[in-house]
């Protein structure tokens, strides 16, 4: 097994970490990348209602079974396959499937807090922050979970103002220190993903 290039994309909600990533995925082989979501590391949470559920703060850090994922990642680095868990974010609870995830030449790892854990940080070797106004990530963060996972308006920006904006200035916004590259505006900048796109091919080839 040749080796694995791990690529961390941070940063904080609705920053365009997703339209990066697929730019990553896109530029190579569907062989040679897979794709590792800190989401789907959810914790479960069976043991307590819905309506329980929909109060927790899921941008803490204690929120994931960030161990897993560190276990994960050094299983693919090693040729190991391994299966990832689902997340429902309707539920709001951790699914009994698992999804099957083989080794690859590039393993790109996406998550708001992958550079909060220095266990996760420290077996990447590009670590890539998507740094992205305020207001635009509240407003694709409302787009998204109203339009896709089937949220209130009203439930969104509750949980933007009590949990995801003071976690991200606990968390996430002071992880971007730990970045080798510091992206505005994600997979949108066409330079800087060219620019990353190139790096990566030249980790690989060498």
């Amino acid at each position: 097994m040749n080796k694995v290039t791990v690529i961390g994309v941070a940063g904080g909600t609705g920053s365009g970490k997703s339209t990066l990533v697929k730019r990553l995925q896109e530029a190579f082989r569907e062989e040679e990348v897979v794709t590792l979501c800190h989401d789907y590391y959810y914790k479960a949470h069976s043991e307590i209602t819905y309506e329980e559920r929909t109060k927790l703060n899921y941008d803490h850090p204690r929120s994931f079974d960030t161990g897993m994922m560190v276990e994960h990642i050094k299983a693919l680095k090693d040729g190991v396959p391994i299966e990832h868990p689902v997340y429902s974010f309707v539920e709001h609870n951790r699914l009994p499937d698992t999804v099957l995830v083989k080794p690859s030449k590039v393993l790109i790892v996406d998550g708001i807090l992958i550079f909060e854990n220095k266990d996760l940080r420290d077996l990447m070797d590009i670590k890539v922050y998507v740094d992205t106004d305020a207001d635009v990530r509240l407003a694709r963060r409302i787009l998204r979970d109203v339009c896709d996972r089937g949220r209130t308006m009203e439930s969104v920006i509750s949980q933007y103002l009590h949990t995801v904006k003071p976690m991200h200035e606990e968390f996430v916004e002071p992880s971007k220190k730990y970045a080798d590259v510091i992206i505005p505006e994600g997979g949108f900048n066409s330079v800087a993903v060219t620019m990353l796109i190139e790096n990566v091919r030249s980790l690989i080839n060498n």
